[in-house]
């Protein structure tokens, strides 16, 4: 796009009702904020287990500062791999009961990272409709063969599986999706792997922490390693920041050999791996804050039913609230922030035409009056639409 068209395109994204900007964050996340100036209960953040703010990652972090310093300094394969980062991918792969992991310093990284160094020109990679962006710009990459099947759809997939000449195959998504809250059927995806002699990558950012125990989706499901890639965000449930992947011992040392995204960027810092390894402990040791947070979305789900709210298929923290067009989403989520609410309308491109919504997550955070205030809002706002 020229320069002089920018301002007319920034103009028709305000007419669509798509234009975003940033809001200034002055506390830290938690289940209360300070947005802008105004407090407000959050509904909007992924830290599930309500770990973002918690002590003991705060004290893990700065006891690594003063040990580890605060930058990377280089890539892993350059300036050394810190014994922090090997500790914490250690970790990951036995709580996941995996063989081994790799830290990326983001999702989107660690996407980028198995996609393209695994599949390319001649091979092909099959992937839901509704995977998260970063999981399609990475099929793009790959330049591999890019299919798309209907949202869990196990014929669409099969069918396209079966036409493919590619010697190289691999099944991508998301076992909770980011949008929905709904999960991917993951034992059946591995049966079509198994048959079809394909990967089976899995986005595990949004149940990582939360299902299986805090363990993830992939244990919850009991997947064997098989073919099995396996990646999970660490700034949602955990609290912290960056991403891993798990898997073999042969996949993670293929990774470190080509992946570009992990190769090519600094390590994240050290600090950071000390706070994963803190909140390890406490996902496996606080089993509260995964029935809390059950309780949270069981109450919610309740509320908004009987006063006729439709909701979509979720049991995760994740619930949507359909409520159609752009500008309808918008004074909804206005309402409740008028009434001290903090929760996001989301739009197209992020979600399909025609299903604007408001996002509401869940945290361990949340507590029940918080929780109860909010419902009440929503069911007294939601009949004025109309």
């Amino acid at each position: 796009m020229r320069a002089q068209d920018l301002s007319a395109a920034l103009l028709e994204l305000q007419q669509q009702h798509r234009f975003r900007q940033r809001h200034l964050l002055q506390t830290p996340q938690s289940a209360q904020v300070m947005i802008d100036g105004k407090s407000y209960v959050g509904f909007a953040s992924n830290d599930y287990l309500g770990l973002a703010n918690h002590p003991a990652l705060i004290e893990a972090t700065a006891a690594a500062v003063s040990r580890w310093g605060v930058g990377g300094g280089a890539s892993h394969l350059v300036a050394g791999h810190f014994a922090i980062h090997e500790e914490a991918e250690q970790a990951l792969a036995a709580f996941c009961g995996l063989e081994a992991a790799l830290l990326f310093s983001s999702g989107y990284a660690a996407n980028q990272a198995v996609i393209t160094s695994l599949v390319g020109r001649g091979d092909a990679v099959f992937a839901d409709k509704l995977n998260h962006a970063s999981l399609n710009d990475a099929c793009l990459l790959s330049r591999a063969d890019f299919r798309r099947f209907r949202h869990n759809d196990l014929t669409h997939l099969e069918q396209l599986l079966a036409a493919t000449p590619a010697r190289t195959r691999m099944i991508v998504v998301d076992a909770v999706y980011s949008m929905d809250g709904d999960e991917a059927p993951l034992k059946k995806l591995q049966q079509l792997a198994d048959k079809y002699d394909a990967w089976l990558f899995i986005d595990d950012a949004h149940g990582f922490g939360v299902l299986g125990e805090g363990r993830g989706s992939a244990v919850e499901q009991g997947l064997h390693e098989e073919r099995l890639i396996y990646m999970a965000t660490l700034g949602k449930a955990a609290g912290v920041a960056g991403a891993f992947v798990g898997g073999s011992q042969q996949l993670v040392a293929w990774l470190v050999n080509s992946a570009r995204s992990y190769i090519y960027t600094t390590a994240q810092p050290p600090a950071l791996a000390a706070a994963v390894l803190a909140s390890l402990q406490l996902i496996a040791a606080e089993p509260w804050r995964r029935q809390h947070l059950q309780q949270c979305v069981g109450r919610l789900r309740q509320r908004l039913d009987e006063a006729g709210v439709p909701l979509l298929p979720s049991r995760t923290p994740i619930q949507p609230v359909i409520i159609g067009k752009n500008e309808q989403a918008l004074l909804l989520a206005a309402q409740l922030k008028e009434r001290g609410f903090w929760v996001p309308a989301i739009r197209p491109p992020t979600v399909p035409e025609g299903t604007a919504r408001l996002r509401l997550t869940l945290s361990a955070a949340h507590t029940q009056d918080q929780l109860e205030s909010l419902l009440d809002c929503m069911v007294a706002a939601i009949p004025s639409r109309g």
